[in-house]
């Protein structure tokens, strides 16, 4: 078998699909994609792919070591992110052609279902309270929310007070049992941040995120002295390489690689496998699409540290598409009582709806975040 050709569709909202063919007629799908740079990603599969064609697409790990060994500069977002798209429908094919999910490759399951969480709130969270109460009637058993909006390095109470007003609204809302989880997203800063998560601690949040950026994760130390909140990083870094001094430190509770920006299958399964040796929990970061999500839950299905799951349906970004827009069959993520169910399909176990993938790509995205400025006009984190 021999991969024959690919292309790639950039669809509604913000997403990358990549589709490769072989000879023999089986067809792997991935997701690379960096949120705002779906064209630079894209332009790196194109490059990569040019070494793939005619080569064997079983030979999974070895394609992997090419991809990343092969150039003499290595990691980061864009070239990590392409190397996870890859991956994916790699073992796409892979599954298909062995007539079995990804994770009966991976060593079988561990768990028969997954527990997920939904979003709330959007960028500058507002009205959480009722947001809680929408996803508890829906059947989650968790959320996660914004925690504040720009923040600067030191910054006034006013704000620290405005977020804890509204994970008290949440934790009244969603009662005692709601994982509550508080994304800091990296904008606040390591002065701020201890404050915050010290103040946080009444409302017992599920874990803080993020709460400085993965180039200050250094910081994770005196921010675990200030409270007992779990701790929770690893969005934006991409390689076991990248987690290594992380997990060394000891300061991180959860780790949160992303399967279509961390080398993919292959690498966050060896990244989690990592984490499990430093009793560390996983939580994959997947605030994506469709075939994100079901690379994400094959890697989870096989991970006996991973214990809740990120998931898009209604998130503020899907705006013109939603999760289930791509699929033929969409109650393969139906939840229920907060938990996804494993697709057991060949492959990723989803089945994609290539002519609408094809019609929506015809209309395309120019995704980019937001610039955010502080008050008095510098550059705020997003």
């Amino acid at each position: 078998m021999k991969i024959t050709r690919f292309e790639l569709f950039q669809v509604p909202p913000r997403w990358l699909f990549l589709k490769i063919e072989t000879d023999t007629g089986f067809v792997g799908w991935g997701e690379p994609v960096i949120e705002g740079k779906a064209a630079t990603v894209a332009a790196a599969v194109t490059e990569l792919m040019s070494t793939l064609i005619g080569k064997d697409p079983l030979h999974i790990e070895d394609h992997w070591q090419v991809m990343y060994r092969g150039g003499f500069y290595r990691g980061g977002p864009i070239l990590m992110s392409a190397i996870a798209g890859i991956d994916q429908a790699l073992w796409d094919i892979k599954g298909k052609y062995h007539d079995a999910p990804i994770y009966q490759l991976l060593g079988g399951p561990v768990r028969d279902k997954m527990r997920v969480y939904s979003w709330i709130g959007g960028d500058r969270p507002e009205h959480v309270g009722a947001a809680a109460v929408d996803m508890v009637a829906k059947g989650f058993t968790a959320i996660k929310m914004n925690a504040t909006d720009e923040m600067a390095y030191v910054d006034s109470y006013v704000k620290i007070d405005a977020v804890l007003a509204r994970v008290a609204a949440v934790r009244a809302a969603g009662g005692p049992g709601l994982g509550i989880g508080i994304d800091f997203h990296g904008r606040v800063h390591k002065t701020m941040a201890k404050v915050l998560a010290h103040e946080l601690e009444i409302y017992r949040p599920m874990f803080i995120e993020e709460p400085v950026l993965p180039q200050n994760n250094e910081a994770l130390r005196e921010i675990a002295r200030h409270t007992s909140i779990p701790i929770a990083t690893g969005e934006r870094m991409f390689s076991r390489w990248d987690f290594k001094q992380l997990l060394i430190d000891g300061y991180v509770d959860i780790i949160q690689p992303d399967v279509s920006h961390a080398g993919g299958i292959t690498e966050c399964k060896k990244i989690i496998g990592m984490a499990e040796a430093f009793d560390v929990a996983a939580a994959p970061h997947c605030p994506l699409g469709p075939i994100a999500l079901a690379a994400c839950l094959q890697v989870d299905a096989s991970c006996h540290n991973a214990f809740i799951q990120e998931q898009s349906l209604g998130i503020h970004y899907n705006k013109e598409n939603d999760l289930l827009d791509y699929l033929v069959d969409k109650s393969v993520f139906d939840y229920e009582a907060g938990h996804c169910r494993i697709p057991g399909g060949p492959g990723l176990g989803i089945e994609i709806n290539e002519e609408y993938v094809r019609r929506r790509a015809a209309i395309g995205h120019n995704w980019h975040n937001p610039i955010w400025r502080n008050e008095d006009g510098s550059v705020a984190e997003w």
